[in-house]
């Protein structure tokens, strides 16, 4: 982890040695694996188009709350202090009922779920606000109204269903991501290496979820091993691979590159959109793309479902997009390899709805391999950053 900051150090002197990422932090996200395993089961239980929306917006709402979080560990050392680690222990204890409370968000735990994530929220903004200096005091006090109007919207949307009940998390949403674009970032001073790792470790815990997503496709329906699913598993944990070459082969040491040589306010917008926003479709992109694993081993003689073929294929191409938007915020510059084998992903749809899932999935892992291997061995861009 400190090989990568300790390169791009000498690129510009950014006011003494960072802060590394603490194990506080470290357990902190304990709580974030468990919330992503529900969201996981909540979208295999939910295989309809309204599952799948209710999904995303859990997904969205848990998200925002983990970059809340790491922006404020980001500021203050809470290892360090004694009432912020015990602030930061009762988020966490919050956010455990959040996560508990995903399965039936939408239904009977929906006031439950939304209580406890305002009170995850409210401790955040709290927290902020005391143990920073007065300008970054300043700067969360410009964004409180949004990031406390947000959540609470989500407690009267516990007490009611249907249309009323989506457009209340559809504000709550719209707010709470709102705020920080309308009222701006200046104010926050952020330390680039520790920031960066921090996003690091979340995609790994995403990556993660993948690798569990197929250890609970093959025990879940008692599979026996025989040589469609261990070809099945193979392909599974090959396609997951790939996913982490694609991130952390070169990508994420030139994303660091750029936000340690961006200054001030620059530094803090580029943070807010390089990794607050744009890394969402990545994780979204992992999270389907493990739904679509998972059921892949369920039925790995048949064909899959429309729902279960789109978060297969679907959830490639929205992980290569968001790295896309992601390289393009950074570098103004995209991959044209991941554009075109994005495209392909989209293609395995309407094929594995119509062959066997295996073959589906086995082609999605050799798109993601080959696209993991020209890169290696073809990518300029890549190069040129293995080689600074």
């Amino acid at each position: 982890m400190k090989s990568a900051s300790s390169r791009l150090a000498s690129l510009e002197d950014i006011g003494g040695d960072e802060e590394e990422v603490t194990p506080l932090e470290l357990f902190f996200d304990l709580v974030f694996v468990f919330a992503m395993t529900q969201v996981s089961s909540f979208l295999a239980n939910h295989l309809t188009w309204i599952g799948v929306v209710r999904g995303v917006g859990l997904l969205a709402v848990l998200w925002w709350a983990w970059v809340t979080y790491s922006w404020l560990t980001n500021a203050i050392p809470a290892e360090e202090a004694l009432p912020a680690r015990i602030v930061l222990l009762a988020a966490m204890a919050a956010m455990l009922i959040v996560a508990l409370a995903v399965p039936d968000a939408f239904g009977d735990d929906g006031v439950l779920f939304g209580l406890a994530y305002f009170v995850v929220r409210v401790l955040h903004v709290l927290l902020y606000a005391l143990a920073t200096d007065p300008e970054t005091r300043d700067a969360i006090l410009r964004l409180a109204p949004g990031f406390l109007l947000g959540p609470i919207l989500l407690v009267p949307a516990g007490f009611l269903d249907g249309s009323m009940q989506a457009l209340l998390w559809v504000l709550a949403l719209a707010v709470d991501y709102g705020v920080p674009l309308v009222r701006g970032v200046s104010g926050f001073s952020i330390q680039a290496s520790h920031f960066v790792e921090r996003y690091r470790l979340i995609l790994i815990i995403a990556l993660g979820e993948s690798i569990v997503a197929i250890g609970v496709g093959v025990n879940a329906g008692g599979l026996a091993l025989t040589p469609n699913v261990i070809v099945a598993v193979l392909s599974g944990i090959l396609l997951v691979f790939s996913l982490w070459w694609l991130y952390f082969d070169y990508v994420v040491l030139a994303a660091e590159r750029r936000l340690v040589s961006a200054t001030g306010s620059k530094r803090a917008v580029l943070a807010r959109d390089s990794y607050s926003y744009l890394h969402l479709p990545m994780v979204a992109g992992i999270i389907f793309t493990a739904l679509g694993i998972e059921q892949t081993l369920a039925h790995v003689g048949e064909p899959l479902g429309t729902i279960p073929a789109v978060a297969l294929g679907g959830g490639g191409a929205l992980y290569l997009i968001g790295h896309n938007l992601f390289r393009l915020r950074d570098t103004g510059t995209i991959s044209v390899p991941r554009f075109v084998v994005a495209a392909g992903a989209c293609l395995t749809i309407p094929l594995s709805m119509r062959v066997s899932a295996l073959v589906s999935l086995f082609a999605l892992m050799v798109l993601f391999v080959g696209l993991s291997g020209f890169e290696t061995a073809r990518s300029e861009f890549r190069q040129t950053v293995r080689g600074s």
